[in-house]
């Protein structure tokens, strides 16, 4: 089951991250953030979901402010997390799909993800949904003793002809 997160699945969110943060180079955070700050986050993103199964937390996908300028208000930058052993289940799919269906109603046109190179399970999930390749930020990040690129896609959620209108900003 997908369903909108709430607060109390902060502590789910961030054991289902940690791993992310502190054995691969998928994450750039080096410390994985605590409950409170995984709750903070779900409070203040555009949109968090989270993939249920028999009342457990087995994934999350989220969408953030794309860059704080104005101009950007239309795009967003999305992210997926799935539990180790959930990958290549569907849950990824369902997950972003149901994500970018929230995120067309709210008013977005434009999602972005960024994904540390190499990682073919990311770069085959997003190619699979429709992203295009965006351009690559090369040695952007040092984790884990090494320079590390980073890959960014984009995806149009819907056209932008005659869009004017800033999205919403509903819960």
């Amino acid at each position: 089951m997908i369903r909108d997160a709430l607060p109390t699945d902060a502590a789910a969110c961030a054991a289902v991250y940690a791993p992310y943060v502190t054995d691969t180079v998928i994450s750039f955070e080096t410390e994985p953030p605590s409950a409170a700050e995984m709750a903070r986050r779900i409070a203040h993103a555009h949109a968090w979901i989270v993939l249920e199964d028999d009342g457990h937390v087995a994934g999350f996908a989220y969408a953030h402010p794309f860059a704080e300028r104005a101009a950007y208000q239309w795009s967003c930058e999305t992210s997926i997390y799935l539990e180790r052993g959930r990958h290549r289940t569907g849950g990824g799919r369902a997950l972003y799909e149901t994500l970018f269906e929230r995120l067309r109603h709210k008013g977005f046109c434009r999602a972005f993800a960024g994904m540390t190179l190499p990682n073919d399970a990311s770069a085959g999930l997003h190619r699979a949904l429709g992203f295009e390749p965006a351009g690559v930020y090369r040695r952007v990040g040092w984790k884990h003793g090494a320079w590390r690129d980073v890959a960014w896609v984009q995806k149009d959620l819907q056209a932008t002809d005659g869009c004017a209108s800033p999205p919403l900003r509903l819960p």
